[in-house]
């Protein structure tokens, strides 16, 4: 058997069953902020603290502005290494930061009276940042920290599953929790109808924030409980302790020639722009409040065979990447949803507010009972929402495919660059979908304020809601389909990079250069 081999049989670095499932915790934590400010940011920025539409724009601005930090904290990570390891003093101070941004933000910001807006806007900015600095130190770590984890062909796919329950722990919660919260706080008139909704209520965030916060911990702590016993240096590359340092004028030279990795960056920002639109507590207001009549009656329904519906898709997924390769897995699963949203389409399209038979309807909290147009709807919404939102964080394991790809190719180990480029397409993505939000309800429906359950229907706010419901999602969906096309990193291209790499860090291990290792050991039949 060729040393590759043999390296590739004895050398392959699995995790444990818990590590498996607790690391991904970690993408949980962050995404508990994922619904509790980019979801309500903009509501909160433009019904609390009167800034308007400022709030969607800054978030976006801010964003953008942090293009510069990102590369910065991947670079500082690339060269960290401490007694506590290279990726949970990043967990740790991210997570800390994150909590004490949202707290000044939701709970101290409205007790700034309006005769002083100008602090207001110049205190929204600067909080927003520094969390935004916070989110990128943490959530750079579910990217980079895959390589340390686990390289097993077999057992990376697996990664998404436990992602995704650790995602829906920390959106699920959020998602399921504040809507009731905000039912408590709606403001009606005798008919019923809502006067002011319970997302214009300070109470409201005082409430959720603190929940927030220690479900976020929690799921952090569980996360560095997982990745505590990888993070070390022997698993930092093929070179271990001794692993070069790069210099921060290498980097452009190396995304540059990552191929995998730009396309990857592509579908990506495909996927979660889908997801923010989509899954946008303003959009979906207007779909459930403003279209079909009763929010508060659709939303949790809705949401939940959402998630009943993914599950199986789940399975799928992770069955499918172990068997052809996450790249066909991603592949297969995009095109579902891509089909499926086809049919929500139409539903949308022929929907109409004064006929009941073309209006979604629930016997619950209120609602009617079920049509034939909401088991036309369920059926495409949910085998589509369950199809993307298996694959929805896909991409995150597939960072760790071509930061491998990047060790492969040139010996360079730079988790850290690699999962802050996607950090910086999150966040960029997510906020380009509230800024998208809020102008494609004034370009349609003409709303100075993004509306609320509250706000009488027209059929502007319908082609608004159809737009972003539908049709952007469908697009993001289709510009991963052709990134994906070219994409090298099949299931058999991993399986040969994962032996190579095994193969050399043995060499190194028994004495033999970097650059001999990769002269000796470039393919699986060297």
């Amino acid at each position: 058997m060729s040393a590759t081999k043999q390296a590739a049989a004895d050398g392959v670095n699995r995790a444990k069953l818990y590590q498996l499932v607790l690391f991904p915790l970690n993408n949980g934590a962050t995404n508990v902020y994922f619904v509790l400010i980019l979801s309500y940011v903009a509501q909160f920025g433009s019904s609390i603290l009167k800034l308007g539409m400022f709030a969607s724009l800054m978030v976006t601005a801010m964003r953008v502005c942090d293009a510069i930090t990102d590369p910065i904290i991947g670079a500082l990570m690339d060269r960290t290494s401490t007694r506590f390891g290279k990726f949970r003093p990043f967990m740790v101070i991210g997570s800390v930061i994150m909590a004490i941004s949202v707290i000044i933000l939701y709970m101290l910001l409205p007790l700034i009276p309006e005769s002083m807006m100008a602090l207001r806007y110049i205190a929204f900015t600067l909080i927003y940042f520094v969390w935004v600095i916070g989110y990128t130190f943490q959530t750079s770590c579910t990217r980079a920290g895959q390589t340390v984890l686990t390289n097993d062909p077999n057992q990376r796919p697996m990664f998404t599953i436990f992602n995704t329950v650790g995602s829906m722990l920390g959106m699920g919660v959020m998602q399921f929790m504040i809507p009731m919260i905000k039912a408590m706080y709606d403001v009606k008139d005798a008919s019923g109808a809502i006067i002011t909704s319970g997302y214009a209520n300070p109470v409201l965030y005082r409430i959720i924030t603190p929940i927030g916060i220690a479900v976020s911990v929690f799921l952090t702590i569980l996360a560095i409980i997982g990745i505590a016993e990888k993070d070390r240096p022997e698993f930092y590359g093929i070179g271990g302790e001794s692993q070069k340092k790069v210099e921060f004028s290498e980097y452009l030279e190396i995304i540059r020639h990552n191929r995998p990795m730009q396309r990857l960056m592509v579908a990506g920002a495909g996927c979660k722009l889908a997801l923010a639109i989509a899954t946008n507590t303003t959009v979906l207001l207007a779909l459930y409040g403003i279209l079909m009549g009763n929010y508060n009656s659709l939303y949790l329904p809705m949401m939940i065979l959402g998630y009943v519906f993914a599950v199986p898709f789940f399975l799928l997924s992770v069955r499918t990447s172990q068997k052809q390769g996450q790249k066909a897995s991603l592949v297969r699963y995009v095109s579902v949803a891509l089909i499926c949203y086809v049919g929500v389409l139409l539903l949308l399209l022929i929907s109409q507010p004064s006929n009941s038979a073309r209006m979604l309807s629930f016997p619950y909290n209120g609602g009617g009972s079920i049509n034939l147009y909401t088991i036309a709807f369920i059926l495409c919404f949910g085998i589509g929402y369950g199809a993307y939102y298996a694959t929805a964080d896909m991409p995150i394991p597939m960072v760790a495919d071509c930061s491998d790809y990047e060790t492969y190719r040139s010996g360079r180990y730079i988790p850290g660059i690699m999962g802050t480029l996607f950090s910086l397409v999150d966040k960029l993505v997510s906020s380009l979908a509230q800024t998208l939000v809020a102008f494609i309800f004034l370009a349609c429906a003409g709303l100075q304020d993004l509306p609320t359950d509250g706000t009488p229907y027209s059929a502007g706010i319908k082609v608004a809601v159809i737009i972003m419901f539908c049709i952007i999602p469908m697009l993001a969906w289709a510009a991963t389909l052709i990134a994906m096309h070219g994409y090298s990193l099949t299931g058999a291209k991993m399986k040969e990079i994962q032996a190579v790499n095994t193969a050399r860090k043995k060499a190194i291990a028994e004495g033999m250069s970097l650059e001999e290792a990769m002269k000796v050991y470039q393919t699986q039949e060297d």
